[in-house]
């Protein structure tokens, strides 16, 4: 009798949440999808056994760190070089999680370890958008359900890549793959002065430090990218706070 008094909505609420934050992923997907097949052709062009590339993006999952991994691999690159440059370029989760801690403090570790995890680009993009919508006592589970459609759809696309890139010939390159898919990645970002200052820097000094040793031509554009682009931002600040615009 209890039971049938229950309102049924308390225990179909998270499962809404959950699908449409699934849904809500599938548009991105027909970009991310692409992106994934290239991961998994490079990958294997670059001599990275199959287990080890799809293992990639099963537990690292991180779209840019994969790629910038397999260019460093690929070089014969120190550990230490991929691993820090990959850390740099990876700061920006930094900011992500900054943004969506108020939202998900209230949650035990059980759920903010694996929504940690899978927060990467697309998948901030599409949670920060519903809890922006209020009423998120479940909105969690909508972040679960976005996470996870876009970490599926990485892992059929890399198997995919790989795939490919078994029947691909090796006479037939895939290096220049890598620098296209970076500006097709970057060049949606580029929205203000600071953002385009920064790329503009980094790519200008990664031609002209590109005989480097050690591979410091890719860690050092890094560098000064962000620093250039960081100046740029403190400089408009403070012209706007100057104009009375920002207090």
């Amino acid at each position: 009798m209890s039971s049938s008094n229950t309102n049924p909505g308390s225990f179909s609420r998270p499962g809404i949440e959950f699908l449409g934050g699934a849904r809500d992923q599938l548009p991105i997907l027909l970009g991310v999808v692409p992106f994934g097949v290239i991961f998994g052709a490079l990958a294997d062009s670059a001599g990275i056994p199959a287990f080890e590339a799809q293992s990639f993006s099963l537990f690292i999952f991180a779209g840019s760190a994969q790629f910038i991994a397999v260019s460093l691999i690929g070089q014969a690159a120190s550990p230490f070089l991929i691993v820090l440059t990959i850390f740099i370029v990876n700061l920006r989760h930094m900011l992500y999680s900054a943004s969506l801690a108020p939202h998900v403090n209230h949650l035990s570790n059980r759920w903010k370890i694996p929504l940690s995890w899978l927060l990467t680009d697309e998948a901030f993009i599409v949670a920060s958008s519903r809890y922006r919508r209020g009423n998120i006592e479940f909105a969690h589970w909508y972040f679960l359900g976005t996470g996870l459609m876009l970490w599926t759809a990485w892992q059929l696309s890399t198997s995919l890549g790989i795939a490919l890139g078994v029947l691909i010939p090796p006479e037939i390159g895939l290096d220049f793959a890598l620098p296209l898919t970076f500006m097709a990645l970057i060049i949606p970002t580029l929205t203000d002065r600071p953002a385009w200052a920064a790329a503009c820097s980094a790519g200008f000094f990664s031609i002209l430090l590109a005989n480097l040793p050690f591979k410091l031509g890719l860690l050092i554009p890094v560098i000064i990218g962000i620093s250039v682009g960081l100046g740029v931002e403190i400089q408009s600040a403070s012209a706007r706070r100057a104009n009375g615009d920002i207090t």
